[in-house]
């Protein structure tokens, strides 16, 4: 039960990471590899680009 629990959440953060890097303003090529980056190794690849990852572009 608890492992499902964990995969689900998981499994919700890489998808709300994937959509924060397409509507990052970075490259196509940044773009490819930081989503397989995240779908490959999903809970490194998640916290990898949690802090060194590309962000949208901020509402000024």
């Amino acid at each position: 039960m608890l492992g499902s629990i964990g995969g689900a959440l998981i499994f919700i953060l890489d998808v709300w990471a994937i959509a924060m890097i397409f509507s990052s303003n970075e490259t196509t090529g940044q773009k490819v590899f930081w989503i397989l980056l995240v779908v490959v190794l999903p809970l490194i690849g998640f916290l990898i680009w949690f802090f060194a990852g590309p962000r949208p572009p901020s509402k000024a």
